[in-house]
């Protein structure tokens, strides 16, 4: 049972899931370490869902001014309640989307949020691209939704890997949070300002 309470704490720690949840997931998984990460994952992403159509109407609104003064970020995330705004966890989270966003300079939170005629702009560019380098035409739409798939993932916050833990999306990390806190809770939105850059 020792080693067992040191897998439960060293999934605890990993995932900052409950103490009960761990111990079932390393029990379904056998004890190993990866699949019990793997299942609290995917059910903290279903507790996650089951949240989603919540109103999120407070939060907060954190900053982050890069040593040296060169960048700065405005970030707002809302929450359900302002109980959940004033915990430290929710707080250290929301700092760490204004890291992301001063690192990572996203333009956008979500695909969602990108015009169409933008998305239709970078298409006619990756067939341009795809032609160019000459590939057969049955080729042409797979590359082209491939490079679109990468344009989403470094234009959009929450489609960018975290750059505390890069096997792990934003968005997942939004969800497993959601899940431990137990609130719905949405990026709503952001400014990235870089000295001397529109």
């Amino acid at each position: 049972m020792a080693g067992n309470a040191t897998l439960v704490k060293e999934l605890r720690e990993k995932t900052g899931a409950g103490i009960l949840d761990c111990q079932k997931a390393l029990v379904e998984s056998g004890d190993d370490i990866e699949k019990a990460i793997e299942h609290l994952r995917q059910k903290g992403l279903a507790a996650a869902q089951k949240k989603a159509g919540r109103e999120t109407n407070e939060g907060i609104i954190s900053s982050y001014i890069h040593p040296g003064s060169r960048i700065g970020v405005l970030v707002e995330v809302n929450c359900e309640t302002d109980f959940v705004a004033r915990n430290d966890e929710f707080q250290a989270f929301v700092r760490d989307l204004a890291l992301q966003i001063a690192a990572s300079n996203p333009s956008f939170v979500k695909r969602e949020d990108i015009p169409a005629s933008v998305v239709e702009k970078e298409k006619q560019i990756y067939l341009a691209q795809a032609k160019e380098m000459g590939k057969p035409e049955p080729a042409w739409a797979k590359i082209v939704d491939g490079k679109l798939e990468k344009f989403y993932q470094e234009s959009c916050l929450l489609e960018q890997t975290f750059i505390k833990d890069p096997t792990v999306t934003i968005k997942d990390l939004l969800a497993q949070k959601i899940a431990k806190i137990g609130e719905n809770m949405a990026v709503r939105r952001f400014t990235r300002y870089q000295l001397g850059h529109e």
